[in-house]
């Protein structure tokens, strides 16, 4: 950012934060403050006094003149805990619409409407007396549709800046599965890196077999790196997405090697591990909650537990995914070509010429179709929510739920 990183809005120091920071007013609205903003940075605060996008959350802050902000570290059943600075963490009274079972039920809060770890908070009162009273805007989030037959989103990760979607190269490695992964972030407006881990039991070979599948996944401009997750020069390649002020979240399978990449960001045991079965590679849940980890690099990183379930909430857009796809599909003769045997079908010719993948179509109709579906399910729960409100008449609108539509 062009502003220097010790400016803050002055708004955002209320409370102990104000008190404990020494301010030298610059105007009205902006202050040059140490060390308190090292602190909001270390735990990913994004913000300056010239950030673009910092309305939003200063009209909140000033309508809580007595509230300062924290970042939800940890979430619990019991509650959350939150932070002001690197291991600072307490625990908050919630407002009583998160302490309420979820749904979509009229006098129910949204599932993804309610805090969950990235999330800052404005928080009020010291000690035990400590309450949340307002949650920020989110700048991004990272959510998928939780399992189970009854549609309900399950949030992963708040305000990140990158998520790092990890595969072993062994047999976790699962391109289809990553390219689910991709278009679950594609949908978080954070930036996804992909990182092959064990790079130190794969030969040459195998890299280079993983490069080469990925090719027919990944899109341009998508970084992947083959790291060895228990050499601490050889993670550093991470560093230049963990910076002061960015929060990276960890994503992918149990035994993929998450936690083992997190102590060695951290350079300490700190994440519990566990080895994987030699039959099929597979890992234990060693990380049992989501929990926000400040980095030496200056950052901070969200470590989730492993995930084998990824399906779709319906707000995703495939084509971000599938961009090779889509653009094949806009030079087709018709414009409702189903790629099965028209002719000047320019997806079926790329096909036969080697250009395009057949799997690569497959997994595009199968993700295509997930999605619309999803999309109809959440439509129907939102307009259920709507209509159970006072005064609000029906509507037998729905949303286009057309592969690459919003």
């Amino acid at each position: 950012m062009a502003a220097s990183l010790t400016e803050i809005p002055v708004a955002t120091l209320t409370g102990a934060a104000r008190r404990a920071a020494r301010i030298r007013p610059m105007s009205d609205s902006t202050a040059v403050i140490t060390p308190a903003v090292d602190a909001l940075r270390a735990i990913g605060w994004p913000f300056d006094a010239r950030s673009p996008d910092w309305s939003d959350w200063a009209s909140l802050l000033a309508a809580h003149p007595d509230a300062r902000a924290a970042r939800v570290v940890e979430q619990h059943r019991s509650g959350y805990i939150v932070a002001e600075a690197p291991g600072e963490g307490y625990g908050v009274e919630s407002l009583p619409d998160w302490a309420k079972p979820s749904g979509y039920r009229a006098g129910r809060t949204d599932p993804t409407e309610r805090p969950g770890v990235g999330d800052w908070l404005l928080v009020e009162g010291e000690g035990n007396a400590a309450k949340a009273v307002a949650l920020l805007p989110r700048r991004s989030a990272i959510k998928r549709a939780a399992a189970g037959e009854h549609y309900k989103q399950q949030l992963i990760a708040a305000n990140i800046d990158v998520v790092f979607v990890v595969s072993g190269l062994d047999g976790d490695f699962n391109p289809r599965r990553i390219e689910r992964y991709l278009l679950l972030v594609h949908g978080s407006s954070a930036r996804p890196v992909i990182v092959l881990t064990k790079a130190d039991v794969a030969d040459a070979a195998t890299v280079a077999e993983a490069r080469e599948a990925l090719a027919t996944v990944v899109e341009d401009g998508v970084d992947i790196l083959a790291v060895n997750a228990r050499d601490t020069a050889s993670v550093a390649q991470l560093d230049r997405w963990l910076g002061p002020g960015r929060t990276a979240v960890l994503v992918g399978s149990s035994g993929a090697g998450k936690s083992t990449l997190t102590n060695s960001l951290l350079g300490i045991e700190r994440m519990k591990t566990a080895s994987v079965r030699e039959n099929d590679s597979r890992g234990r849940h060693t990380t049992t909650y989501r929990a926000l980890i400040p980095l030496p690099q200056g950052g901070c990183l969200i470590d989730t537990p492993g995930m084998r379930e990824l399906k779709p909430t319906g707000e995703e857009a495939v084509a971000d995914t599938f961009t090779d796809v889509e653009a094949l599909t806009g030079e087709c003769r018709f414009r409702d070509c189903s790629h099965e045997a028209e002719p000047g079908c320019a997806v079926r010719a790329a096909i036969l010429s080697g250009e395009l993948d057949a799997q690569r179509l497959a997994s595009y109709r199968k993700l295509a179709d997930e999605v619309a579906g999803a999309a109809g399910r959440l439509a129907t729960r939102q307009q259920q929510k709507s209509e159970s409100r006072p005064g609000s008449p029906p509507s037998g609108r729905r949303p286009d739920t057309r592969p690459g539509r919003r």
